[in-house]
């Protein structure tokens, strides 16, 4: 079975189900999330099947940065990062309206690095936070 959504006048395919969860997240501050654990997955973030899931769908863009806000470089380096683009329709429970969501790709660089990171970030449905593979925490846990 396929589900549509409808993006401006054109229809488009969403497959693509997260299973809508609604973990409540922690804030250190007004900018920054407590995260407690650090992915093994290695695709955590960094592919749109296995995305950071923030939530807070009207402060799902301020929810993005208190995550990236959180984290550093390998070695502790500052990060900067900038929202690319929305992609990748996804089925969810939690939007406003059409129980339809798209991810939000953010490209994320340091200084050493020699690539810029794409992670693609869910503001819609909330999970558990994890450092993805490659990052630090700005702060001690």
């Amino acid at each position: 079975m396929y589900v549509f959504i409808i993006n401006g006048c054109k229809q488009v395919k969403k497959e693509v189900d997260y299973g809508s969860p609604r973990v409540k997240q922690e804030l250190l501050n007004d900018q920054m999330f407590i995260i407690k654990k650090y992915a093994t997955d290695k695709k955590y973030g960094y592919t749109e099947k296995y995305p950071i899931m923030v939530g807070g769908i009207i402060e799902g863009p301020i929810n993005q940065r208190r995550f990236l806000n959180a984290l550093t470089g390998p070695k502790g380096e500052q990060i900067s990062y900038r929202r690319l683009a929305s992609c990748c329709p996804f089925y969810t429970k939690n939007a406003l309206f059409d129980n339809s969501g798209r991810l939000d790709k953010y490209q994320i660089t340091y200084e050493g690095l020699e690539a810029p990171i794409i992670l693609y970030i869910n503001m819609y449905d909330s999970d558990e936070l994890k450092v993805p593979v490659g990052f630090r925490l700005k702060y001690k846990k």
